[in-house]
């Protein structure tokens, strides 16, 4: 996969730099980045239509990614030229490993993040059996500013590759264990190795508890999914979206997470479905029922919406 090796999933502090939002959030930049679309059936050209359903990314704070992470952006004939993996036999299946923080916590959660995969990315998820970490060689600490317990995460990608299945597109680890990526680190969200199909991302952060605030379940599971396709996304080549409000967005506060949708704009859904080749309407079909059995109103109204106009007349 022709992407960088290694990807962190943190909040970063750097210096301010020019921002790339005025110059690829523009129609004219939006367009281009999507890519020339005559040739496509009429169900794809709408697919890939930039209309009212995409709002357009605001303009960054101060502390926002955009604000101080300099993206050149991601267009769709630069994802294609870079020749990212494709998911298709034999290797097309989602590995989920769960570690051992959901071993008795909530069970239904697996249940629900693996139908969450299968529906996003139209592929098959297998659930793998938690694990208990103090069992597999991953190291871990007492964090000392929060003294939540924190897992080593190149520990965790070594474990994740030492055996990936043979029909196995990527092997995921998900925890609700707080991460740390080397011991001069405060935490990280998530990692991945890109050219080995490894990666894994806790959902703690995700959850209001962790901050000592009431638990909002509906909220840390919205999150959890975001956060799972996010970086599921990335695994697919996808790299931040500079164009529209997306799902792929970068992220340097909860607030820009909260704010992102779960969707993903015509750009990155046109990256994913080139890589897939799911049929768009009955991927937005699927989405709406599962989000509506999982009380999400907002989200499986839009998809509704989204897979009328898609179909077309």
């Amino acid at each position: 996969m022709n992407a960088k090796s290694l990807r962190l999933g943190l909040t970063a502090v750097l210096l301010p730099a020019m921002s790339a939002w005025t110059q690829y959030s523009s129609p004219e930049a939006i367009h281009a980045a999507i890519g020339p679309v005559e040739s496509l059936s009429p169900e794809l050209r709408r697919a890939f239509t930039p209309n009212e359903d995409f709002k357009p990314l605001p303009k960054p704070g101060e502390n926002d990614w955009l604000a101080i992470q300099p993206e050149p952006g991601q267009t769709y004939r630069q994802f294609v030229r870079a020749k990212p993996n494709k998911a298709a036999p034999p290797r097309e299946v989602i590995y989920l490993q769960p570690l051992d923080s959901f071993t008795e916590r909530d069970p239904k959660s697996l249940l629900t993040l693996r139908a969450f995969t299968r529906h996003f990315f139209r592929l098959p998820v297998t659930m793998q059996r938690p694990v208990d970490v103090s069992r597999v060689g991953i190291a871990e600490r007492k964090n000392p500013f929060t003294e939540q317990r924190q897992l080593l995460t190149p520990d965790i990608l070594d474990y994740l590759r030492r055996d990936i299945p043979p029909d196995g597109y990527c092997r995921l680890a998900i925890t609700n264990i707080d991460l740390y990526p080397e011991p001069a680190w405060n935490f990280v969200f998530g990692q991945a190795s890109l050219s080995e199909g490894t990666g894994v991302f806790s959902f703690a952060r995700y959850d209001p508890s962790f901050y000592g605030e009431r638990p909002d379940a509906a909220l840390a599971r919205l999150r959890s999914f975001k956060v799972l396709a996010h970086e599921t996304g990335h695994m697919f080549g996808i790299e931040h979206c500079v164009y529209l409000l997306c799902l792929m967005n970068g992220s340097n506060t909860m607030e820009e997470t909260d704010a992102s949708p779960i969707h993903l704009c015509p750009v990155c859904l046109r990256k994913l479905q080139h890589s897939i080749g799911f049929d768009i309407a009955q991927r937005y079909r699927a989405l709406a029922t599962f989000y509506r059995q999982a009380g999400l109103v907002e989200e499986s109204a839009w998809v509704t919406e989204r897979a009328a106009y898609v179909s077309g007349p």
